[in-house]
């Protein structure tokens, strides 16, 4: 039968037979763009839209009880980066699917061949299939990186059809796909980066990946805001989403797992960005409080929680009078809106006047923090910089900050503050009741509060 033309929006992925300049579905702006649709089936034909999968180990063809089903344990293979080993859960899983994001010229390449390399060698052969570099500058890189001679195959290619052969044929231990809004299939004839495309060639490389037993890490473009490009559909093809993150400024970089069906979500590995690639940073509580300067005003230590893995950094306040009639209000690290409601809290509840004062918040380090439980070092560093006074030595905090000013309980407690203690700190500020004293040990001092002007108290000396 003969084919259609339809106009496709590349945010939501909605359909309409003409074009429009607002999607009615999602509402974005001018996202419509043509495809080509699939050609309908005709009553009685066996063709299907995509090739049916081969069964890989632990697969079957018909449907098993409930009970009868074995919990066998996964074997990981390691990624030879502890960080990324840790990000994933433990290794890389056999068959599993990852979608790896993040800014262009973050690093996402050179950890990804890394990674490669180490497969190569301890795993056998590799398959990196590059639609945006060439051979030889893959080669220059991994000569920068240190790579010798391993069983490590690239290729430089968008064709979707091609990759799947060339997956056939050799039969990798792992394939890596730099990006995915490059590849494009011969089915369809809309550009790469299309919605049509992005789906097509994440589904046929979902089939490749499960049918083959073959790990696959997918190269995901994020949009100006930060969001993974493409379809949503796209997130839920895969087993784990990854983000990239850090400022290119900063010689670290941050991996954040946002999904993952075999390992925990919100799980963090940190690196360093060096002139022979990544190395993981065993101690990242060291390194984001390396150059924190002493007795100065303003300055907080939060004990945070990233995953599994309790960090501590160092919120940086710094108030000053407005010289315009309008307060600023900026934020570095932490949601501006939270800032705002902190603020407010302070003014209410403590009696601390800021309505003309200029207030700016920042994460040291180029780290972004988003729980609850922050929310105490910033209202001692904003604090502590009106006041310009230091908060004590030695002092670490944590807990949420209601409206009414009561400081909350955080999870994990004993985590952070087992990390603070570790990391030579004296006294931990807590919510009250939210962790058993004996837990600290017996040189770190805990100081229970139940609400901001008690923390205040606590922290400095009025």
């Amino acid at each position: 039968m003969k084919s259609r033309n339809v106009f496709v929006c590349q945010e939501c992925g909605a359909q309409s037979p003409k074009w429009l300049g607002r999607c009615a579905e999602c509402g974005a702006w001018n996202t419509m763009v043509e495809e080509r649709a699939a050609a309908p089936i005709a009553a009685g034909g066996t063709e299907t839209r995509y090739a049916t999968p081969a069964l890989g180990p632990g697969r079957s063809a018909t449907a098993q009880r409930y009970a009868d089903v074995s919990l066998a344990a996964v074997d990981r293979i390691s990624t030879g980066l502890s960080e990324l080993d840790r990000v994933l859960g433990g290794g890389v899983v056999p068959g599993s699917l990852v979608l790896l994001g993040g800014e262009p010229g973050i690093g996402k390449s050179t950890l990804l061949l890394q990674a490669a390399a180490h497969f190569a060698n301890t795993s056998g052969p590799v398959l990196y299939s590059s639609g945006e570099e060439s051979e030889h500058q893959i080669k220059s890189r991994g000569q920068r990186l240190g790579i010798e001679r391993a069983p490590l195959y690239l290729l430089a290619e968008t064709c979707l059809e091609r990759i799947l052969e060339e997956i056939a044929r050799l039969r990798p231990s792992l394939v890596i796909v730099d990006s995915i809004q490059t590849v494009f299939s011969l089915k369809f004839q809309s550009a790469p980066g299309s919605i049509g495309q992005v789906r097509e060639a994440a589904t046929q490389l979902l089939f490749a990946a499960k049918g083959q037993n073959i790990p696959t890490f997918l190269v995901g473009h994020v949009t100006k805001d930060g969001n993974l490009a493409g379809p949503k559909v796209l997130e839920h093809i895969v087993d784990s989403v990854l983000y990239f993150e850090g400022e290119k400024h900063h010689s670290h970089r941050v991996v954040r797992a946002v999904k993952n069906r075999f390992g925990a979500v919100s799980e963090l590995g940190v690196f360093e960005m060096t002139g022979k690639g990544l190395k993981g940073v065993p101690n990242p509580s060291a390194l984001f409080l390396a150059e924190r300067p002493q007795n100065v005003a303003g300055s907080a230590v939060l004990c945070c929680m990233e995953g599994s893995r309790p960090l501590l950094v160092e919120v940086q306040a710094l108030v000053s009078t407005s010289s315009y009639g309008n307060a600023k209000r900026m934020a570095s690290g932490i949601d501006q809106n939270r800032l705002s409601l902190l603020l407010a809290v302070l003014e209410k509840r403590a009696g601390l006047n800021l309505l003309g004062e200029d207030v700016f918040i920042n994460v040291a380090g180029g780290m972004t923090i988003d729980e609850p439980a922050a929310d105490l070092a910033v209202v001692a560093a904003v604090a502590s910089s009106l006041r310009n006074r230091p908060i004590r030595a030695g002092t670490a905090v944590f807990g949420e900050v209601g409206l009414a000013g009561e400081v909350r309980g955080a999870p994990q407690a004993a985590l952070r503050v087992r990390e603070a203690a570790q990391m030579g700190f004296m006294r931990v500020i807590v919510p009250d009741g939210n962790v058993a004293k004996d837990e600290a040990p017996a040189w770190c001092e805990l100081v229970t509060v139940r609400n901001v002007g008690e923390a205040l108290d606590q922290l400095m000396d009025w």
